[in-house]
């Protein structure tokens, strides 16, 4: 599965929108790659299957949770799990 590259992360955009006003702690460092502080938290891939979010919930987990985020009603399932 490859990261998201830009035509995706256009698709996303909505999204990533939502994402920047809603989780003001992460810093987007590269277009769709977000940050807390210096630990990698949210990042897009995309393959055959549909466009993909893996997010790490809290600072120091060791995983990231896959979402899957192709349509409006898994992007809004995706920011309930983002809320803190």
């Amino acid at each position: 599965m490859k990261h998201a590259g830009d035509s995706a992360l256009d698709a996303l955009e909505p999204l990533l929108a939502r994402i920047r006003d809603l989780v003001p702690d992460l810093a987007e460092r590269k277009r769709g790659v977000f940050y807390r502080k210096a630990e990698a938290a949210l990042h897009f891939h995309e393959d055959p299957d549909g466009l993909f979010a893996d997010w790490r919930a809290a600072k120091g987990d060791k995983d990231f949770l896959r979402f899957r985020v192709s349509s409006k009603s898994e992007q809004t399932a995706f920011l309930k799990a983002l809320k803190p």
